[in-house]
């Protein structure tokens, strides 16, 4: 990380919740080369800071990780509920959202993100796509996005990019994305068993 932010200042929520319908079993318990996906996360976002907290309504599950665990603060309200519950009790001034189904989490595409946040006094740094904002793959001040979230989520809102708009946001421009994603692969998803297993193909093949 740059000067203007470093390990201390920031605080890292994997988001552990989702139905996983269309996988059928939680995706961060599946064994991606050789080890469940959620450790794969941990490691790649790790270099950021070691306050790291799992959003998850399974405590049971993921309690072999030793990490602190929170369950949603408000239940059944998709990503949104999940991040802030992250927002409301993050303990630094930066919070890093992640999804623990993005096996390619980019490191220094978020500790970027996170000295962006910083240089522009803004309240949300989120990269951007062709196919739109990627705001689990983003860093955030928690002290003015929660009051944000929660008024997003009291009008029935559940997507992430819901709430965007009633704070200062930046969106990385994708070619700026480029500069540290070339291939595109930080914001891939694995919703699927085919997803997966290209996912996992791919990580084999090119990246670990």
């Amino acid at each position: 990380m740059g000067a203007t932010a470093t390990t201390r200042d920031v605080s890292i929520a994997i988001l552990c919740g989702g139905r996983s319908r269309r996988m059928g079993r939680d995706k961060g318990l599946m064994p991606f080369l050789g080890r469940p996906l959620i450790q794969r996360v941990i490691a790649r976002v790790r270099p950021l800071s070691d306050d790291i907290v799992l959003i998850t309504n399974r405590p049971d599950d993921y309690r072999f990780l030793g990490l602190p665990m929170l369950p949603d603060v408000v239940p059944d309200r998709g990503p949104l509920g999940g991040a802030f519950t992250a927002a409301s009790r993050a303990r630094a001034a930066v919070l890093v959202l992640v999804a623990c189904d993005m096996p390619f989490v980019n490191a220094d595409l978020l500790a970027y993100a996170c000295e962006e946040l910083l240089a522009r006094a803004c309240d949300a740094v989120v990269p951007m796509t062709a196919q739109g904002p990627e705001a689990l793959h983003a860093a955030y001040r928690p002290a003015s996005c929660a009051p944000a979230m929660s008024a997003a989520l009291a009008e029935g809102a559940l997507q992430m990019t819901a709430w965007l708009g009633r704070v200062r946001t930046y969106f990385i421009p994708a070619e700026e994305v480029a500069r540290f994603d070339p291939e595109g692969m930080a914001f891939v998803n694995v919703n699927t068993p085919e997803a997966f297993r290209a996912a996992e193909q791919r990580a084999a093949q090119c990246c670990g």
